[in-house]
């Protein structure tokens, strides 16, 4: 029995499973009746459906023959898809999107090892892992990640609180303008303030999360950058609900924040409420080699700044109490 493998809904490759794990998948609802399939002896992926009767009875141990199973010459990429006909539309649009390339690739008929169905590099192995996401055509799997420390994310916070401090006032002011031109209290000018800047950061980051940089102003000054847990992109969603767990990380006593400098792949609370991680901007590409460990200049000259400002803050308030203790001890 050789193994199987096999596609989930974000178009990764699974496997090498038994008959017996797909079984189990299939029961457990896991496989879709579109889902495809694969395991050597097949010229190209399948859906479920269509293989779903041969799979069960190797799972239960009943013989039953390959369906439209065909030998592998050596050196052959058994990933490889029909070649698209010569008639085919333009390149692009074959690419468009999985579903319709699948189509007009296995209406070809032709085992080529020039198409894959996962838009990958050709692995030196059959059972070689593929290095990229089909739906994100720049997304690389495989290879080294440097991940983005508690030093540098502090940097990236420190430029994203001074943005998100000057977005706050001008909305602030225009708020507080017109509900003050309208009669409404104090109480209400500050209850809406409060709010909108609670919108406002869940925004921003939620935008720039999702964009095309995948990163916050900030994080792109430090050269960093927020992914899922495969190295793709988040959606605009989970970019606003972080940031909410960002805030979580911070009410106690920032220690959500801190626990990216100890845990696994440097990720605070908020990444591992959200599935998310913080690092290199040429992490999971194609020139990892570009990826760097070290702080770097930005990241220091920030960290500096940050430093005096703090420090300058911390002896202002420090001479404040002194002011307010000498003046009610001279009453």
């Amino acid at each position: 029995m050789s193994d199987w493998y096999y596609s989930d809904y974000e178009r990764n490759r699974h496997g090498p499973v038994a008959a017996r794990d797909l079984a189990d998948l299939h029961h457990a609802g896991q496989l879709q009746p579109e889902t495809l399939v694969w395991r050597e002896g097949m010229p190209q992926w399948r859906a479920w459906r269509e293989m779903m009767t041969q799979a069960l009875d190797e799972a239960a141990g009943r013989a039953s023959p390959a369906a439209h199973a065909v030998p592998l010459s050596a050196g052959v990429n058994p990933y490889a898809m029909a070649e698209p006909m010569a008639a085919a539309a333009p390149q692009h649009d074959a690419q468009a999107s999985f579903p319709a390339s699948l189509g007009t690739l296995t209406a070809a008929g032709a085992l080529s090892s020039g198409a894959n169905p996962y838009a990958v590099a050709e692995p030196q192995s059959p059972y070689a892992p593929p290095r990229a996401h089909v739906g994100n055509p720049g997304l690389v799997s495989d290879g080294h990640v440097v991940y983005a420390g508690f030093w540098k994310r502090t940097a990236a916070y420190f430029i994203d609180s001074l943005v998100l401090a000057v977005l706050g006032m001008m909305l602030g002011a225009v708020s507080g303008g017109i509900l003050g031109a309208g009669g409404a209290s104090m109480v209400v000018i500050q209850a809406v303030s409060q709010t909108l800047g609670l919108l406002l950061g869940a925004t921003y980051f939620g935008v720039m999360h999702a964009s095309a940089s995948q990163a916050s102003l900030g994080k792109m000054a430090i050269g960093i950058k927020v992914v899922n847990e495969q190295g793709g992109h988040i959606s605009f969603w989970r970019g606003f609900g972080r940031y909410f767990g960002l805030l979580l990380s911070c009410m106690i006593l920032l220690a959500g924040v801190v626990m990216a400098a100890f845990t696994d792949r440097k990720r605070a609370l908020h990444d591992m409420i959200c599935s998310t991680l913080v690092v290199d901007k040429w992490a999971f590409t194609n020139q990892p080699e570009q990826q760097r460990e070290e702080l770097g200049t930005v990241t220091t000259v920030i960290l500096v700044i940050g430093g005096i400002l703090m420090a300058a803050g911390l002896l202002a308030m420090i001479a404040a109490i002194g002011m307010i203790a000498a003046a009610a001890a001279g009453r």
